[in-house]
């Protein structure tokens, strides 16, 4: 492709040079357009070695194009032997590759291969296990003849190694992958200290320290044939780069590639690199970066996505649908790990429903022409910057002189939730309704609360929504008196006018309803699918509509390959460069058949509406689920726009997956944690097994239940350490106490009390390897306690 390019451009550049030579100039006049013209050439050459696919990459780019999906190309990477059949193929010609965490003792080789099979049987094609130590490293060896004896043999393993580069060296003999973190590989110590590096000469000595200490593994991976991971985290920088980059993307990327060029130095390119956080817009950004840098040096490394720490349940779900979706539409992506504080196998139905989603986005197929989606309206992408952060701000609605409602709380500030609402079950039984809402009710009358619906859309199985008989009507106006607005289509409302209600219309008939009013509707709203044109967008705020309702299709495209995503993109770039500031509202619509708690669901949620939120674009979401519970609804949405980083409506927790360091039983010592504070809105709490990673894990937490010992907790406010060795069994209640001393609690009121006790009752307790471990742990010190009684 680069001599095609060579080739085509080489005679234009000829004919200009014969023609400067047949001008009338003086030498030196000669010589400098000359120069210009070698230069010129000699960035065209420059850029040629940048393609992508056939395209020319632009410098500061992070992807193929921002306006449709395309699978960036990587090189292989090769886990297991290239020639046998069982090797896991990484990079842009292969599927995506599915992989998990394993959370059983290392040395349990029973407990370690039963837990890797059920993920292999899940889907899993690489299970990753800790390696503490040069025990853990020697038990590496039996794990993998176990597991061929047992007929897993094609299942890769990838050893997680902290602080001890003896154990990769000894694990490599045995498993096909090495994970290393940049942060620690080389700090033997443990001990996290802050330091300031004021010289070159310093910092120089500490990579070559880092070089010394790592060119063995890099030597001996190549050699045996053997993969690596360079796996950053956020939370565990080093205080070298700490002191010049700050906790902040671009320092994560360094940390990386100061490890990637010692192994190039070697000539070893069988790596990947990965760029966690536990906030999913640093993990967006930390890949965008990464990926850019990438490009720049004429790199080709694949990228193994994933966000650390994102929780359990439907909020670790949908936390991994933001980060690892927003990065899956564009094309980046090579394989991926979705961590939540859950059974190693359970992560494998969300892992698969993603990379699903990025294979069916680039229209990568194995005989296919990869196809990817792309945006409904061919055009330019011109504002958004993915280095920088910047939240787009829609203009709230305003009240009027003469208004009969306080219109105001159409929309709220930090992120809108509006839901549908079936006005059949609103009249069997209100009650049961203003609940679902998220109401307050107050002798049976509903008031706003912290996470209410702002907006409802109304909606029946047949005919028109809009209620005629008086007990409904009642119900709806004591929902508006509460600040909960109401919404029907233009026509409906035309046909049984109600007094308040928001009308919704298409754009194009925006101007048809101005000039004729529908009786009581005091404002509109304007609905887009995407396909507007300029001049249509340019002109959105002429009528005054309140904000703009955008559905443009679903999230891995129609027929027509259309994408969610990238035709939103179009919306907002005029809209911010024609420095528009109506509020937009994504508009996600599911089919009636459709399972709405299932991982699918909350994948395209997280993905379609969490991959424009990433980048600011958007006001709030009305997720259209004719079948679902308005309370689930509600839920989800309200959980997208707290793993969006936009409106907080209960407390945040940043809980690790667990693994085989772990030192308490993290599943359910979170869930006892989540009984207590989780109704704390705008406290982060992060729930750690060990403290592997620093204290840098704390970054996004307000308060910290770290496993320091086993049976000891220590506590942290921030990422300093305030409270010491703390026993498993008073841990929760003094971190309820540390909470209190710094002024986040609040008290449960007895609604909320009730609620929470009958979901935890209604909850099915699944338990993890770490819980079985603890279990067995619990079972010989009871063993052993029966044993000193008797004598």
């Amino acid at each position: 492709m680069v001599s095609e390019l060579r080739r085509q451009v080489e005679p234009v550049l000829s004919e200009l040079r014969r023609q400067v030579g047949t001008q009338v100039l003086s030498e030196s006049r000669r010589q400098v357009v000359s120069e210009l013209l070698r230069r010129v050439l000699s960035d065209v050459a420059a850029a040629m070695e940048e393609t992508e696919g056939g395209l020319l990459i632009p410098s500061g780019v992070y992807c193929p194009d921002t306006v449709q999906s395309m699978r960036r190309k990587t090189r292989t990477m090769y886990v297991g032997d290239p020639d046998s059949p069982g090797c896991v193929k990484m990079g842009s010609e292969h599927p995506i590759v599915r992989q998990t965490m394993l959370c059983a003792d290392t040395n349990d080789i029973e407990a370690v291969t039963d837990e890797a099979k059920r993920c292999a049987d899940a889907g899993a094609q690489l299970v990753r296990i800790t390696v503490q130590g040069l025990r853990e490293a020697a038990s590496g060896e039996e794990i993998k003849n176990k597991l061929v004896q047992d007929g897993y043999a094609d299942l890769a393993c990838c050893a997680d190694i902290h602080f001890n580069p003896k154990a990769a060296l000894r694990i490599c003999d045995s498993f096909e992958k090495v994970r290393v973190n940049p942060g620690n590989y080389a700090d033997g110590r443990k001990k996290f200290e802050d330091k300031v590096y004021s010289d070159e000469e310093q910092y120089q000595m500490e990579l070559d320290m880092i070089e010394e200490i790592f060119t063995p593994l890099v030597l001996k991976a190549k050699e045996l044939g053997r993969a690596m991971r360079i796996g950053t985290n956020h939370g565990s920088l080093s205080a070298r780069t700490l002191s010049y980059f700050g906790d902040t993307p671009a320092g994560m990327v360094e940390s990386a590639f100061e490890f990637a060029r010692i192994c190039r130095k070697h000539d070893y390119h069988n790596f990947n690199f990965s760029m966690k956080a536990s906030n999913p817009l640093v993990m967006v950004q930390a890949y965008r970066l990464l990926a850019a840098e990438q490009y720049k040096l004429g790199w080709d490394y694949p990228l193994h996505l994933g966000v650390t720490e994102a929780g359990e349940g439907e909020d670790g779900r949908m936390k991994s649908a933001i980060g690892i979706g927003a990065l899956l539409l564009d094309g980046l992506g090579d394989t991926i790990r979705v961590s939540l504080t859950e059974a190693a196998e359970l992560e494998m139905s969300p892992c698969s429903e993603l990379a699903k989603l990025g294979e069916m986005a680039s229209g990568f197929s194995l005989d296919g022409d990869g196809s990817g989606m792309k945006a409904a309206v061919p055009y330019t992408e011109t504002t958004r910057d993915f280095k920088s952060f910047g939240r787009r701000e829609g203009c709230l609605p305003e009240q009027r002189d003469g208004d009969s409602l306080d219109f105001r709380s159409i929309l709220h500030r930090d992120g809108s939730v509006l839901v549908p609402l079936d006005t059949d079950k609103l009249a069997e039984n209100p009650d049961v309704v203003y609940s679902e809402l998220g109401c307050k009710l107050v002798v049976g009358m509903p008031f706003k609360d912290i996470a209410t619906a702002d907006t409802l859309v109304l909606r029946c199985a047949d005919g028109n929504p809009v209620p005629t008989d008086e007990k409904t009507l009642r119900s709806v106006r004591r929902l508006q008196e509460a600040g909960i607005h109401v919404m029907a289509t233009a026509a409906e409302l035309r046909e049984r006018p109600l007094p308040g209600a928001i009308a919704m219309v298409p754009l194009a008939e925006a101007s048809a309803l101005m000039e004729d009013p529908i009786e009581g509707c005091e404002r509109h709203v304007v609905m887009l699918d995407g396909t507007e044109d300029d001049a249509a967008l340019k002109a959105i705020e002429e009528t005054k509509p309140v904000f703009a309702l955008l559905n443009t299709g679903t999230v891995c495209g129609n027929e027509s390959r259309e994408s969610r995503v990238h035709t939103s993109r179009r919306v907002f770039d005029i809209l911010i460069k024609e420095k528009l500031e109506i509020p937009v509202i994504h508009h996600l619509v599911f089919e009636d058949d459709n399972d709405f708690m299932a991982d699918s669901t909350v994948i395209s949620i997280g993905a379609g509406a969490g991959g424009l939120l990433v980048d600011g674009l958007g006001d709030g979401v009305l997720l259209d689920a004719p079948t679902a519970n308005p309370e689930d609804v509600r839920r989800v949405s309200f959980g997208l726009l707290q793993g969006s980083r936009m409106r907080s409506t209960k407390t945040d927790f940043v809980s690790c997956p667990s693994c085989g360091r772990t030192l308490f039983d993290l599943q359910e010592v979170t869930a006892q944690i989540a009984e207590k504070t989780g109704h704390l809105p705008g406290v982060a709490i992060a729930i750690m097994g060990c403290i592997v990673n620093g204290p840098g894990e704390m970054a996004d937490a307000d308060f910290g239940y770290v496993g320091s010992l086993p049976g000891k907790i220590d506590l942290y406010v921030g990422k300093e350490v305030v409270e010491r060795g703390i026993p498993n069994e008073e841990a929760c209640d003094r971190l309820v106490e540390l909470i209190k001393t710094h002024g986040r609690w609040v008290d449960k009121d007895d609604e909320q009390e009730a609620k929470d006790a009958e979901k935890a009752a209604a909850k099915p307790k699944v338990l993890s390897a770490s819980g079985e471990r603890w279990a067995k742990e619990a079972a010989k010190k009871a063993e052993k306690e029966a044993k000193k009684n008797e004598v």
